[in-house]
């Protein structure tokens, strides 16, 4: 920089740098190196104590938003935050900063790190009602992630208390809303009711009662998915999506809220959409609308990479995983091994990046390898990696979908009696249930809540067993539906094993032009299914069935061929 340069006034050149730095990051596609050059040369001229944390902390943001300099970006956002406590009426740099730098720490699991400067930021802004509610909540959510529900409660409930303090009742419907998910099922049906009530009936800008409206929806539709209730949550889910329509018009300075405590979003409206199609992801995927789930995946997906190039929030990486989590099962469904494999390594990928990602996914990343090895008859593998996913999680529903599927794993080699019996008693301990009604009782309960998967695969089993009994017409009934069912879906396995009833179950009935059809079938599908067996062995990624401990690997050596039989899945 020229002597003549540097008698200018630094004000004038912060100014400056300041344009050309923002000129650089939203550049398309952004230039971070350039902007981040223009950020440091600020230092030069020995800037004013304010100027100084300002621009520690947008070196901060745009190092942890844009870049994988972590480290970097941390002793950015820990300056900014020492210099900002020390200037009096900074507000937004030194709160910024804090909630910046504690999101940084989670991300590299130093939760004990995170937690006292939340809890320090907290106390020091309860004359800063945006601040003060947002803090609060972030707090609460780290509470969450931990399973400390208690202490998000609590945390909940002072911020709902501020909230009415202070007049917002946008924000305090927000933490009352969270609150009453924390209840017991049989409590939150009456108080999803009145809360629906408060939130439509609420006088506010158009633009905070849509976001409340999605807020309130997205609770109450994940809701009733953990309870299974997937017919019930239909038109739930229909007004979520009308509602993302409207909010998606609106514009965001339409309406300026006087309350500071109204500010507060609780997520962008572009993240509230990828959230949208998350959840009807989920939606479709337990209904069994594989080829809806697959549609919706896609656009969410497409989305969240055009995000991801401007802001890299976590959020949206927790959002990717997720999406991920749910296609995998989708294709192993209807039988892409090879394709669900290379977005298991996706996964392993997004999660590498990540410290708190792999913490919070890993147990389902060995859960979905799990499941990967059963659909291509590796055993051994797949028993370890449930282990390992046992030994990872204390989710109850997750245990529970993992101990199942071990079960059948022991069914399936044929000498394990002893260990499948051992889980037996951890699945169902009492044995109170009546074991002769669980698979009429299943098929009622599916086919109330139209949960296609389920019901098929309900209706094969029993027409399997029906078909072993020798009651070869009642056998039928369930397995023509059963197959009908399936190619809707479309469900390979459940396809392949009811055709293979059908070609036994008309050779029984003397109906050879029939018989001989069905084994068609059977072949097609079988063929199908050994194409994809062969792909998916090939693959390089298929040594990721020996990965059970420590971080995913990053590289992968290539595959001779399949390593092992396609006999029993036939």
């Amino acid at each position: 920089i020229s002597l003549r340069a540097r008698t200018i006034a630094p004000e004038s050149w912060y100014l400056a740098l300041l344009g050309f730095a923002e000129h650089f990051r939203t550049s398309s596609p952004p230039k971070i190196r350039l902007c981040v050059h223009c950020l440091q040369a600020v230092f030069q001229f020995k800037p004013p104590q304010r100027v100084e944390a300002r621009t520690h902390l947008q070196l901060g943001s745009v190092l942890y938003h844009h870049t994988k300099n972590s480290e970097l970006a941390r002793s950015h956002l820990e300056k900014a935050w020492l210099i900002s406590q020390q200037i009096p009426q900074f507000e937004d740099v030194k709160f910024e900063a804090a909630s910046l730098l504690s999101e940084l720490y989670c991300q590299q699991n130093l939760v004990d790190s995170a937690k006292p400067l939340l809890r320090k930021a907290i106390q020091i802004s309860q004359q800063t009602p945006y601040w003060h509610c947002r803090l609060l909540f972030q707090l609460a959510q780290l509470h969450t992630l931990e399973k400390d529900l208690v202490s998000a409660c609590d945390l909940l409930g002072v911020g709902a208390e501020y909230a009415r303090v202070v007049g917002s009742e946008y924000t305090r419907y927000c933490n009352l809303a969270l609150l009453l998910m924390e209840r017991k099922l049989g409590e939150v049906h009456p108080l999803l009711t009145l809360c629906g009530t408060i939130v439509e009936n609420w006088q506010g800008n158009p633009i905070q009662k849509e976001s409340l409206r999605v807020f309130f929806l997205v609770l109450q539709v994940t809701h009733y998915l953990d309870a299974g209730q997937v017919k019930s949550v239909k038109p739930c889910l229909k007004q979520l999506q009308q509602c993302i329509q409207t909010i998606s018009t609106l514009h965001d300075d339409e309406i300026l809220p006087s309350n500071p405590a109204d500010l507060f979003h609780w997520l962008p409206k572009e993240h509230m959409c990828v959230l949208v199609y998350l959840v009807t992801v989920m939606h479709s995927m337990q209904a069994g609308y594989l080829e809806k789930a697959q549609k919706y995946t896609d656009k969410a997906l497409m989305q969240l990479e055009k995000l991801k190039m401007l802001d890299s929030s976590p959020i949206l990486s927790t959002f990717q995983v997720i999406l991920l989590e749910h296609i995998i099962m989708c294709r192993l469904v209807t039988g892409h091994k090879a394709t669900a494999l290379q977005e298991i390594s996706q996964v392993c990928q997004l999660c590498q990046q990540s410290p708190r990602l792999f913490t919070n996914h890993a147990a389902q990343l060995h859960t979905l390898l799990g499941l990967y090895c059963i659909s291509v008859n590796c055993m051994d593998n797949a028993e370890a990696q449930f282990t390992a996913a046992l030994r990872l999680t204390t989710h109850q529903e997750l245990w529970a979908f993992i101990v199942t599927n071990l079960a059948s794993v022991y069914i399936r080699e044929g000498n394990r009696h002893q260990e499948l019996y051992s889980l037996l008693e951890r699945i169902n301990p009492d044995h109170n249930f009546p074991v002769r009604r669980f698979l009429r009782e299943t098929l009622k309960m599916s086919n109330a809540e139209d949960l296609n998967r389920l019901t098929a695969c309900s209706l094969v089993l029993l027409g399997h067993i029906f078909y072993v009994l020798g009651n070869h017409r009642e056998s039928n009934n369930m397995v023509v539906p059963a197959m009908q069912l399936a190619s809707k879906i479309p469900d390979m396995s459940v396809q392949l094993w009811s055709s293979a009833l059908l070609k036994d179950l008309n050779k029984a009935l003397g109906n050879t032009i029939d018989a001989h059809e069905a084994a068609q079938m059977h072949q097609n599908f079988s063929q199908q299914l050994l194409q994809d067996h062969i792909a998916a062995c090939s693959l390089p990624e298929h040594n990721l069935i020996s990965w059970t401990d420590g971080p995913p690997p990053g590289q992968f050596q290539a595959q001779n061929g399949p390593t092992t039989s396609l006999a029993s899945l036939l």
